[in-house]
């Protein structure tokens, strides 16, 4: 195990530099520094060297070249097994560097700004820092190379446990913790320049536009969460992967149970998306993504077991959402049903004890509604990646369009916008069935509009008569209207723009429904 006399440190990002570089003085480590880096270590009594005095050559051009020197990368990069190295160092006069740490200049935030100029954002482009990386990183065999203020501390105690030395598994993890940054932090700027960046031919001048949702250019940097025991099927392998900080339910907590499956992670982000639609208490029950149960109420427990009565036998094995805490008396409730799993933004502490009785249920918490509505989704394809914005679309009663002769009275727009709420998260063709604040019935995925009406209906435990009926799309047939008619639906809601809207308008006239238009289509693939 080799043992660290040299360091070289050099960090944008200061965050518990002064306790780890102390911790490196007191194994008798030389720190070589730069800039504020220096003045920071100095400031706080610990001994620290200019790399300047170093090299025998002053930063120059503003500070663009300071670390970028023989002495600098033959220090980090000569392998110390090997005698042509080892002669060739010391006849320039190298000595070796055995620990890089080094963070680089804070490029991606300064490009977040909106008024970031581009000058600036070219000055923020670290050269010697990510030089300095990859070298170290290279050599790992002799090199230990920190970029991530969290490993100081690790880093530190495997030092104090083998006498100033790490070992060669810490090393290589390391490295390959340095050549990810690097990687992901090219690729900043690459994205920058090719996406927001454009140049006035004529003055030679470069501006900055807005961050585009679909950019020409599209890198997805992933890092993996944790494994999952298989993906939708057995022979299927999977694991979840996460983009930079977790939201939503990637970064749910587990409080308890078995661990998630994929389909568990899919059923569950179904249900938190479709929770988040409504501002009152609310309860969705998912089912293969698709809801068959979902209420408002003026308690959870109240919303809970009306969304229960909407399908009761489809809610067996299900996924649970609520949208606010869920007390114990809900818990109690959900005892008598088996669920795969329950989400909500947090538990009573006797919801938490009640649970752990049912020591296979995952019990997941969410500390923020909802994802970002700036999210892409990406979905891939045979030979390429379809991206979409995320359905953030919402409609208000102020936006629908009454088109028939009779108008939805108060409550039956209340169960209009209700419904439209849920159809959001059927897959297509979907149909809807709502009471205010109910869920009624279903019909999802079918290939044609009029058998997802027929199914819904039928499929129904509470009464239809007297229900309204949202569907994701235009209906293309007046058919669909009569079905709803012949259930006794007294009010559809639906985006329009058939060639037969006048058809289907005349078909709810005749039946005395009324009937909005929203113009907005809520397709789910």
């Amino acid at each position: 195990m080799k043992t660290i006399a040299r360091a070289l440190v050099s960090v944008s990002d200061k965050r518990g530099l002064d306790a780890f570089a102390r911790r490196l003085e007191g194994h008798g480590v030389e720190i070589l520094s730069t800039g504020g880096t220096a003045k920071l270590l100095a400031d706080a009594g610990i001994s620290v060297r200019e790399v300047s005095d170093f090299t025998g050559f002053p930063e120059i051009l503003d500070g663009r070249v300071k670390t970028l020197h023989p002495k600098i990368h033959g220090g980090i990069l000569h392998i110390r097994d090997n005698p042509s190295h080892v002669e060739q160092a010391a006849t320039h006069g190298i000595r070796p560097i055995d620990i890089v740490v080094v963070n680089l200049y804070p490029f991606e935030r300064t490009v977040a700004r909106p008024d970031v100029a581009a000058d600036e954002a070219v000055e923020n482009i670290d050269i010697g820092g990510p030089s300095m990386l990859r070298s170290a990183a290279k050599n790992f065999h002799d090199v230990a190379v920190v970029v991530d203020p969290a490993d100081y501390e690790r880093v530190a105690d495997e030092m104090d446990a083998n006498n100033g030395g790490l070992t060669m598994a810490t090393r290589l993890e390391l490295a390959r913790t340095a050549f990810d940054h690097t990687a992901r932090y090219d690729r900043a700027i690459a994205d920058f320049l090719a996406n927001r960046v454009s140049l006035d031919e004529s003055t030679g001048s470069l501006s900055v536009g807005s961050v585009e949702m679909l950019p020409p250019r599209l890198t997805l940097s992933l890092t993996r969460k944790m494994g999952l025991r298989y993906g939708e099927n057995p022979h299927q392998s999977a694991a979840l992967y996460v983009d930079g900080e977790s939201r939503g339910i990637a970064g749910a907590e587990q409080l308890q149970g078995k661990e998630l499956s994929y389909n568990n992670l899919l059923d569950l982000d179904a249900a938190w998306s479709l929770i988040n639609e409504f501002d009152d208490t609310a309860c969705a029950i998912i089912k293969h993504t698709n809801p068959c149960g979902a209420a408002t109420g003026r308690t959870v427990l109240q919303a809970y077991h009306r969304a229960l009565e909407t399908d009761p036998t489809s809610a067996f094995g299900s996924i649970i959402a609520f949208n606010r805490i869920v007390d114990d008396e809900t818990a109690t409730a959900l005892a008598d049903l088996f669920v795969e799993a329950i989400v909500a933004p947090g538990y009573s502490g006797e919801a938490v004890e009640l649970f752990k009785r049912k020591k296979n249920l995952r019990v997941m918490r969410v500390g923020e509604p909802g994802a970002s509505q700036t999210e892409m989704e990406v979905r891939r394809v045979s030979g390429g990646v379809l991206v979409q914005e995320r359905d953030s679309g919402r409609i208000h009663i102020e936006d629908l369009r009454t088109v028939t002769d009779r108008r939805p009275t108060f409550d039956e727009m209340r169960a209009l916008i209700f419904a439209w709420n849920i159809v959001k998260h059927v897959k297509s063709n979907a149909i809807v069935y709502a009471n205010d604040g109910q869920l009624v019935g279903v019909g999802a995925g079918q290939m044609s509009r009029i058998d997802s009406a027929r199914i819904g209906a039928e499929k129904a435990r509470l009464p239809v008569a007297g229900t309204v009926l949202a569907s994701d799309a235009f209906f293309p047939f007046r058919d669909g209207l009569d079905a709803a008619a012949m259930h006794g639906v007294k009010a559809v809601i639906q985006p329009g723009g058939s060639v037969r809207d006048e058809e289907v308008i005349a078909a709810a006239n005749e039946h005395g429904m009324a009937m909005v238009f929203t113009g907005m289509r809520h397709f789910k693939h």
